[in-house]
């Protein structure tokens, strides 16, 4: 017995031996999920052109649309199809869709064709208790009505919406994120007018509530709030630290504007960023927004190389930890060029390379980090054929590295390694970068033909492999 554990005992040193794997690859433009952002009608009349140089578009969706009623006992009747014509409208086109929903739109006509209709749903504007507010030309942007924050059946309902709708489309792959918040384009102000917490804008007690709702609904799907959010006259979310603990991201509706930076005047944005993301809500929230309309010069300059305002797109995405921007207007002017846009695009987001992978003809082992300036914030996993890795690359900061292990072998080109995730569309592919020399002639210690050489206890070659007990290029030992 001793001596046969002292001829065992080498063999299982010798089955761990690691071999390289080769492994070419090369990241040729933005990962889903990140990047420039179209609107649906831009992106559907240019796509020929720019199609390839983004993954995102961006839409405004109103709760009216898709509520029909509801029912006696509280139940919310819906008819999604006009949601999901233009959820498959933009995965036709190999995108993804950032949804948000809006009640008050200063202006705006989607409603009924008048100027300023909330999208409240009708059947909680014909309740006797229901009042909006009305604002001629808030901030000077036209007709705004306001949804009426005293009305419970209102509060009751935006929490059960937004329930209802995690609970269809969290998991959906045509959708990336979801972007929440009350006020003018739920942005989290009201510009021009007065603002009444718990009449026309919700009450701070509600705004709590809501958040924690979303925290227990929402987790399948990230959700972002805009950086106004970070203001106590409306919010109490940077005054309450369980909030401010919570995984929300951010956008910014005017990012790259002129006073956007501390140091020139009052530099706003990035005090709101400061005070509601601490530096560090990136690591678990996404963080985008919308270039800048202060001047209607921005969403064409600001892909400039030489920056605009003194900053440039690449400084500025780095900075912030962007994931994605909405640029509408920017392609068709002079800096807004397909390349420059999948340029810009690709220094957003994530970025993931593998540095080193090795199998030992079991398991394949993979040096995987982030290059990118923001972690990928939903599931993505390495795998080798069906076979996936045992950790997500979710979460992954930049500039770390971490091991991930697949219980399979790859072929001995790597071409059988790849990125899985169940939240992007078929059309879709998450690269990688990588620049691995191979080892010659790596196989599974599985594999029927592996070449063995087996011997007995007296040292004698066996005729045939016994029980899968020999091991490539190794002597192993057996009892006859």
């Amino acid at each position: 017995m001793v001596l046969l554990l002292m001829c065992l005992a080498p063999i299982t040193g010798k089955a761990q031996t690691w071999q390289n794997v080769m492994l070419k690859r090369q990241i040729t433009h933005p990962q889903p999920m990140t990047g420039l952002v179209l609107w649906p009608e831009q992106a559907r009349n240019r796509h020929s052109a720019y199609g390839k140089s983004i993954q995102l578009e961006f839409a405004y969706c109103l709760p009216c649309k898709v509520v029909k009623g509801c029912a006696e006992d509280g139940t919310i009747e819906y008819d999604w199809s006009s949601f999901d014509a233009l959820l498959n409208e933009v995965a036709g086109r190999g995108h993804q869709l950032i949804v948000r929903f809006r009640y008050e739109y200063p202006s705006g006509k989607d409603v009924d064709g008048q100027k300023g209709t909330t999208a409240v749903p009708a059947y909680i504007k014909q309740r006797n208790d229901y009042q909006e507010t009305y604002a001629a030309d808030p901030g000077g942007d036209g007709p705004t009505y306001y949804a009426d924050w005293s009305n419970a059946e209102l509060q009751r309902f935006t929490l059960q919406f937004y329930t209802d709708f995690a609970g269809r489309y969290a998991n959906d792959a045509r959708i990336a994120f979801l972007e929440v918040g009350f006020g003018h384009w739920s942005e989290y102000h009201i510009y021009g007018t007065k603002v009444q917490l718990g009449v026309n804008f919700p009450s701070k007690s509600f705004q709590k509530k809501f958040f924690q709702h979303m925290k227990s609904i929402a987790d399948g799907m990230p959700w972002l709030v805009s950086i106004d959010a970070s203001d106590d006259t409306y919010s109490p979310v940077v005054a309450d630290n369980g909030l401010m603990m919570l995984h929300f991201g951010l956008f910014d509706d005017s990012f790259m504007h002129k006073t956007h930076e501390i140091g020139t005047t009052g530099g706003y944005n990035e005090r709101c960023w400061n005070s509601i993301g601490k530096g560090t809500r990136w690591r678990k929230g996404v963080c985008g927004g919308e270039i800048s309309y202060y001047s209607s010069s921005d969403q064409k300059n600001f892909l400039n190389p030489e920056g605009m305002y003194g900053h440039t797109w690449e400084e500025q995405a780095a900075k912030y930890h962007i994931t994605f921007m909405i640029a509408n207007d920017a392609p068709g002017s002079t800096y807004g060029t397909a390349r420059r846009f999948r340029e810009a695009a690709m220094s957003t987001g994530y970025r993931i390379a593998v540095k080193e992978c090795k199998t030992d003809g079991t398991v394949t082992r993979l040096l995987v980090t982030n290059q990118g300036v923001a972690p990928l914030y939903r599931d993505a996993w390495f795998a080798i054929g069906e076979v996936r890795a045992d950790k997500s690359l979710k979460g992954l900061l930049p500039n770390t590295e971490t091991w991930m292990e697949i219980a399979a072998v790859p072929k001995e080109d790597g071409s059988d390694i790849h990125i899985v995730s169940d939240h992007i569309l078929p059309k879709q592919e998450i690269q990688f970068n990588a620049d691995i020399e191979g080892e010659t002639a790596i196989r599974s210690v599985h594999a029927a033909n592996a070449p063995t050489t087996c011997y007995n206890l007296a040292g004698q070659a066996l005729s045939r492999p016994t029980h899968g007990v020999c091991i490539k290029r190794t002597k192993c030992l057996v009892l006859k």
